[in-house]
């Protein structure tokens, strides 16, 4: 029952299409959950005259802030949000080696812009370790990889891509605001991660996930145990941040070591940890195959479809997004005793290994969902929103002959005939609420 700042976040860009306010009102009120130092309880309940929350190290929840906003003004048009003020959190900072605390914590008197808790949130992400790549704390997206930075030194390879992307994403924004420093200060930030990911964190065939305080890599081909990761390959796609065709390389990687057929899963690492040395925090202490530890975590396996339709691989996209649809892992009797849960609902998790290959976990309860939404709206069927103008971008197989957008933009609906006829039109849309039924035609 706690709000999880990162996980509902990233539940409300869902609405960002047919509910748009209220993303904006999720928005201001996770910027009122962030301490003055820029980072944010992972989760919290409320409570009178403050809230019960844990504050942590995790390393990548506040820029979900940042990023959801971002996200927000693009398909909306918002820019106004970035004016509105939010509150902080007040309490003790951690001390050393305390990792997390959960207690009552109040609000603040203090106020900011969301802008300015946007802001605040990002600096507070750039801490850099040794190969220059950003530090994970006590975790970043991956909750369960919870000591490989415990003593202040570990990094994480997807944390690098994502804060670039964020920070690109937060560019123009700085410019609306007539904010040069920072927009520029950002746009040389994200070449810079860039360039250290390419020179630090390159496998040889795909992308290293992490490195442990020691030193020691994760993701790696050095290691027996989570030798390649999925959202390290996934999202070098998505920040558009890898260089020399190392992204199709990394995905290639990721489509024959993490993509089980027979299961139809995407695997979020492999091979699980069990045995080895490595101690990367709890998700060792799932069975192998279970959950993070080897599972198809559906989140990560819906960014992997993404990347693929960013690559504009329409076949694999769609393979792929067709695996991990609940309702393929129940179309026969035998099939729906393997899953066992709802097939009509996204599954947080599917097992990966015998003798609960293809068994779903934990299922109505993810953020997952989301994503699964998005994707197949976005960058499959490619209705991409930016403000009052649509884009139709198309990414679906060549024997899609045909396929039909109905959109209600506010009082106006919107019929709109995806058509292959091998000649690409006009695929601009400008928007108008003028409460008629406009027929539009799409060429590609």
């Amino acid at each position: 029952g706690a709000y999880g700042f990162r996980d509902q976040l990233l539940d409300v860009t869902s609405l960002l299409f047919c509910a748009p306010h209220l993303a904006r009102k999720q928005i201001i009120l996770h910027a009122s959950h962030q301490f003055k130092e820029g980072d944010v309880v992972h989760w919290w309940h409320m409570s009178k005259n403050g809230v019960r929350g844990v504050r942590t190290l995790f390393s990548d929840d506040k820029l979900w802030l940042a990023y959801v906003c971002a996200d927000y003004i693009r398909v909306t048009g918002d820019w106004s949000i970035l004016n509105e003020k939010a509150r902080f959190l007040e309490s003790e900072k951690l001390k050393e080696r305390e990792y997390e605390r959960y207690s009552f914590i109040c609000y603040s008197d203090e106020e900011a812009t969301i802008y300015d808790h946007c802001i605040l949130a990002i600096e507070n992400t750039l801490k850099f370790g040794p190969h220059k790549l950003p530090l994970i704390g006590s975790g970043d997206w991956n909750d369960g990889m919870n000591t490989v930075g415990v003593e202040g030194k570990g990094e994480s390879v997807w944390l690098g891509w994502f804060l670039k992307k964020t920070l690109d994403m937060f560019v123009p924004i700085c410019k609306y605001m007539k904010d040069e420093e920072n927009a520029k200060r950002f746009e040389n930030l994200s070449n810079e991660i860039a360039q250290n990911i390419d020179e630090n964190a390159w496998d040889g065939q795909w992308y290293r996930r992490a490195y442990f305080d020691d030193g020691t890599p994760l993701g790696s081909s050095e290691n027996q145990e989570c030798s390649i990761d999925c959202i390290a390959q996934a999202w070098s796609v998505i920040s558009n941040g890898a260089k020399n065709g190392r992204d199709k390389i990394a995905m290639c990687a990721l489509y024959n070591n993490l993509y089980d057929k027979e299961a139809n899963i995407i695997k979020l690492l492999t091979p699980p940890f069990e045995k080895s040395n490595l101690r990367p925090g709890y998700i060792k202490s799932y069975v192998p195959g279970v959950r993070e530890n080897g599972g198809q975590y559906t989140h990560a396996a819906v960014w992997a479809v993404m990347a693929f339709a960013m690559l504009n691989d329409a076949e694999i996209a769609h393979e792929l997004y067709s695996a991990i649809n609940p309702i393929n892992h129940a179309n026969t009797l035998s099939e729906a005793n393997i899953y066992k849960v709802e097939p009509y609902v996204i599954s947080a998790d599917v097992y990966a290994t015998p003798p609960h290959a293809g068994r779903g976990g934990w299922s109505w309860y993810t953020g997952a969902a989301a994503w699964f939404y998005r994707v197949g709206i976005e960058d499959l069927l490619g209705f991409k929103k930016y403000g009052d103008t649509l884009y139709i971008t198309p990414c679906v197989p060549e024997n899609w002959k045909e396929y039909k957008i109905c959109y209600k933009y506010k009082n106006t609906l919107y019929n709109i005939t995806i058509k292959r006829t091998g000649e690409a039109g006009n695929n601009k849309i400008d928007l108008i609420d003028d409460g008629a039924t406009h027929e539009i035609l799409i060429t590609i």
